[in-house]
């Protein structure tokens, strides 16, 4: 199945530090806990583990937030047995946190890229379930929308895939975040090998943003892939009047 190594790309793209996943605690941190989480924050992933891993044993057996945050770590280190164990524990006892269901999709997005290929169908089953459910528990999740979007790209439509539902998501996306669902669609329309609509995609995003240089520079790119030269001389120079040392535009505008 071609889809399945690449879906690893979820564990990139979900493994964010949501603030809203890591609620679902009622009461203020203890000393403890944010001693655990600045280490977490200052990427001192070993010690954190092992204080969150103490906390866990003896004092907040019950805290989603240690589970959590321990899924995070074990995801970081290629772990996704850990991961899995601890998101799956997080999910249990906060199951209206959708940023948690969110990462423990990533941590089956992992397990899925290493698994025999007789178990990727149920953990690609998986994947789509616990992101679906994070979306219904908050359909202002983007992250989980974006992780739908790389898997119904993806997947068959045996297990549920189809590009018709990830071009949805995009749109939903879209319609919360303009930049971010441009960006989705004007990436799906490419991966359908079809420039003209993701150039489409950008002019009108430019039509309400008109001062952002970077979606000027891509629809250069975009304009540049299919010849359109003029067109994407204009978005050069249109991004380096926005932003003077935008070094990748000003390369582009060079070479074209």
């Amino acid at each position: 199945m071609p889809y399945a190594g690449s879906l690893l790309l979820l564990v990139c793209l979900l493994f964010t530090p949501l603030l809203s996943a890591a609620g679902g605690n009622a009461g203020p941190d203890s000393p403890a806990f944010q001693e655990a989480r600045a280490l977490f924050m200052a990427q001192r992933y070993p010690e954190s583990r092992r204080a969150f891993e103490e906390l866990g044993s003896t004092t907040e057996p019950d805290n989603p937030r240690i589970h959590y945050y321990l899924g995070r770590i074990a995801i970081k280190r290629s772990d996704e047995r850990d991961a899995i164990f601890h998101l799956e524990r997080a999910t249990a006892l906060a199951p209206s946190n959708s940023g948690y269901f969110a990462e423990l999709g990533a941590a089956y997005a992992l397990a899925l890229d290493k698994a025999a290929t007789l178990k990727k169908p149920g953990l690609a089953r998986k994947v789509r379930s616990t992101l679906e459910h994070a979306v219904t528990l908050d359909p202002s999740n983007l992250d989980a929308r974006e992780g739908l979007v790389d898997y119904y790209r993806q997947a068959p439509s045996f297990l549920g895939g189809g590009i018709a539902k990830a071009f949805a998501q995009a749109e939903q996306i879209r319609a919360q975040d303009a930049e971010r669902g441009t960006r989705l669609l004007a990436h799906l329309y490419l991966r359908s090998n079809d420039t003209a609509r993701a150039i489409e995609v950008y002019e009108a995003f430019l039509i309400d943003n008109p001062d952002n240089a970077f979606a000027h520079y891509t629809l250069g790119q975009l304009a540049a892939k299919v010849g359109e030269k003029t067109k994407a001389r204009q978005a050069y120079e249109t991004a380096l009047t926005l932003a003077p040392d935008f070094a990748a535009a000003r390369i582009a505008l060079d070479n074209l």
